[in-house]
């Protein structure tokens, strides 16, 4: 499809603003998917070429906590490979299983994972005794989260937050570090099989990632430097607005009559 030069600035500075605020909180597709919509993208191709932009941003964020320390790769191993397969099913099996259940169930633990952030005491500084094993955390909730992520995908960042902080028992900088590298990883699993498919629009995904890139890599030195002062406050934000957005998306007609009664 043609787009013009406006379009394509507008859509570079939109995943930029996405790729900085889903290296702190997740969230960043919905700004993106629904600006992709606008420009015009069919559906099925907008959720591929969203894929291959943000695949560059968690990269970009995952690669910086690396290179500070934030992240062992080798310890993450067993985690990486878990998510990639569960990723990878969950991108087969959207195709052949209906998803209206999986919608209407993730509203709710959105608001879940917003009431925890809100109401927890304040999370650690440092990591604390790890309740599950290694390989149980990885097959669980690296393999279950991914399967999410590649079958439908929206707070794929704010659940793996969640998982490492509530059950890992990492400190929030060091769960926001391994979110992204689970992310990424799950991102390309799924994009994976969209390019297999010829499904992403390659010109709006480059540019779009490169704006993602730099976004991201804001965003992840304000994590290292800024810590869980700006990443609480976001993840609850950014998980508040994502679940009432599915929701106006599911209900949209029962809010409709429901304002109609106060309107006169």
């Amino acid at each position: 499809m043609e787009v013009s030069f406006e379009v394509l600035t507008f859509l570079f500075f939109v995943a930029g603003l996405a790729g900085f605020i889903d290296a702190m909180a997740g969230g960043g597709g919905l700004l993106t998917l629904p600006a992709l919509l606008a420009a015009g993208v069919p559906p099925t191709q907008a959720l591929a070429t969203n894929k291959l932009q943000s695949s560059f941003g968690s990269f970009s964020a995952s690669f910086y906590f690396v290179r500070n320390g934030l992240v062992n790769l080798k310890e993450m191993r067993l985690a990486i490979a878990c998510t990639f397969i569960g990723a990878a099913i969950g991108a087969e099996a959207v195709q052949f299983i209906d998803a209206s259940l999986l919608t209407s169930l993730i509203p709710a633990l959105l608001i879940l994972i917003s009431l925890y952030f809100l109401l927890a005491p304040q999370t650690r500084e440092s990591a604390g005794k790890q309740t599950m094993s290694e390989a149980m955390f990885a097959l669980m909730i690296g393999g279950g989260v991914g399967f999410y992520d590649g079958f439908f995908g929206p707070g794929t960042g704010s659940i793996f937050t969640v998982c490492f902080v509530a059950i890992g028992h990492f400190s929030l900088v060091d769960a926001t570090a391994r979110t992204k590298i689970l992310n990424f990883t799950s991102n390309i699993a799924a994009l994976t099989f969209f390019v297999i498919a010829g499904l992403p629009i390659w010109e709006i995904g480059l540019v779009m990632a490169v704006g993602g890139f730099i976004g991201a890599r804001f965003g992840a030195k304000v994590v290292v430097s800024k810590g869980q002062k700006w990443i609480r406050p976001l993840v609850i934000f950014m998980s508040m607005t994502m679940a009432l957005k599915l929701l106006w998306e599911q209900h949209q007609q029962w809010f409709q009559s429901v304002f109609s009664l106060f309107h006169f």
